[in-house]
């Protein structure tokens, strides 16, 4: 009878914990670059791809507005209240601390009530249109995770574009357009996210959706991330295998997420009826409350930790990349040409590490660790870098790392490293021939000569 109960309860806790949360707290992996394992000769590093954690990226960007003189206050004047927009008494005053609205509102701590905010100034100058860029610029590229929410405190405004850089602001593209009416402001048929697949998911679309005028209950505009993730991942991104697998093989959708700036360029305040009252014009604004960007800094899998120091976001990298988005190999790490880490397969993914390149022979590479003796090793060349080691240059696919000098790779790979199939330098994988060896005057059996250098009377 207990156990029948007990079982029913965990039953009920289950299905209440997955409504609770609809999506996962922690949507992903991929939060290690290496651990170390235990192989015949002892312990080893073992390399996957790896990535940040998703954070607010608010707390790091810069904000440019655009009219820089845009913001009210200065010189000071009196705009109408949003609940009640015929009671024009409230004031703006950049002088005065507890009357001024700068763009740094957009960002602080929300909670506290009244709320801050940032505000333009008002639509005095109509029939003029009254426009503003507000430009959010990282100097690092991003990788969206979440919803891009934004907060107005005073009506959504009739015509809004939200626009993202992939290049720190030298070129611009739509994300996506908002209205009271699309067809009219744009010349595009309203849409809304739901209304695209997985075919469509990079369509740029209209929506009329977050543009309802000047409603005290209507303040959020989104731009929906996790609904495009919910495509490939399911409605609860329960499957973020086959997300992954998307991003890691669709540029184009990795790009999609992908950005180093965004700009939300706000076209014509909430009117909230056909025509503008000319006799009322401080009712009409912009005013900002608060911006959510959640995302995390792009290091093409190679590194766990984004820094931020000195006004500026960059990646530690691992697997002997480097750059600010772990982006080429280090010196003496060109052995073969870079290339991101993968998702695939789930759920390490493969770090394609660089490796030592035949031009580090000679330069003994720092690394934070104690150096053999090399004399014991009987090297007549002291100066010789080590080709492997159980730190950081390991032997993949089951080799073994003899002395510092060669790995012992099984019969089915090759390389320096065993980080290639033999059968493909033979050209003969998939075929009935078996696994074949490398041609004389291979590269790889070039290269592997020239690192072994003198230690070839180590070799046995």
């Amino acid at each position: 009878m207990y156990l029948s109960r007990f079982l029913s309860i965990h039953a009920l806790w289950v299905t209440v914990s997955s409504v609770m949360q609809p999506y996962p707290l922690v949507w992903g992996h991929y939060d290690v670059c290496k651990t170390q394992i235990y192989t015949e000769e002892g312990k080893v590093w073992d390399y996957m791809a790896c990535q940040p954690e998703s954070t607010d990226m608010t707390k790091y960007l810069k904000v440019k507005l655009d009219p820089p003189d845009i913001t009210c206050g200065d010189p000071p004047e009196t705009f109408c209240a949003m609940g009640n927009p015929y009671m024009c008494n409230n004031e703006c005053d950049a002088s005065t601390p507890e009357l001024a609205h700068p763009p740094e509102l957009m960002f602080d701590f929300e909670g506290r009530h009244p709320s801050t905010f940032w505000q333009s100034a008002t639509w005095k100058e109509y029939p003029k249109p009254l426009q503003v860029n507000i430009t959010l610029s990282w100097s690092k590229t991003i990788e969206l995770t979440d919803n891009i929410v934004i907060t107005f405190e005073s009506g959504r405004p009739d015509q809004m574009i939200l626009e993202k850089s992939l290049d720190y602001g030298r070129t611009w593209q739509p994300y996506q357009y908002y209205a009271t009416d699309c067809l009219d402001a744009f010349h595009m048929d309203p849409k809304s996210v739901k209304d695209l697949s997985q075919h469509t998911v990079l369509e740029i679309i209209c929506t009329e959706e977050y543009s309802t005028g000047y409603m005290t209950n209507s303040k959020i505009i989104h731009f929906e991330i996790k609904d495009r993730f919910a495509f490939f991942a399911g409605p609860w991104l329960r499957n973020m295998a086959s997300l992954y697998g998307q991003l890691d093989t669709t540029k184009k959708l990795r790009d999609f997420f992908t950005v180093t700036d965004l700009r939300i360029r706000l076209l014509r305040p909430a009117v909230g009826e056909i025509f503008v009252d000319e006799l009322h014009l401080a009712r009409y604004f912009y005013a900002i409350s608060d911006i959510k960007v959640h995302g995390r800094c792009k290091c093409n899998l190679h590194a766990t930790v984004c820094v931020y120091d000195n006004s500026k976001l960059t990646c530690e990298c691992e697997h002997n990349t480097t750059g600010p988005d772990c982006g080429k190999c280090k010196k003496n790490y060109q052995g073969r040409p870079w290339s991101p880490g993968s998702y695939l397969p789930i759920p390490k993914g493969t770090a394609n590490t660089c490796i030592p390149s035949i031009s580090s022979i000679g330069n003994l590479p720092k690394f934070n660790r104690i150096w053999p003796n090399i004399s014991s090793l009987e090297v007549s060349n002291p100066k010789q870098a080590n080709v492997c080691d159980n730190e950081l240059l390991h032997c993949q696919n089951g080799g073994t790392c003899h002395n510092n000098v060669r790995c012992l790779c099984p019969a089915a790979y090759t390389g320096i490293l065993c980080e290639k199939l033999r059968c493909e330098e033979a050209g003969s994988c998939g075929s009935d021939s078996g696994q074949g060896a490398p041609p004389p005057g291979s590269p790889a059996l070039l290269l592997l000569a020239a690192l072994l250098g003198t230690a070839s009377p180590l070799l046995f």
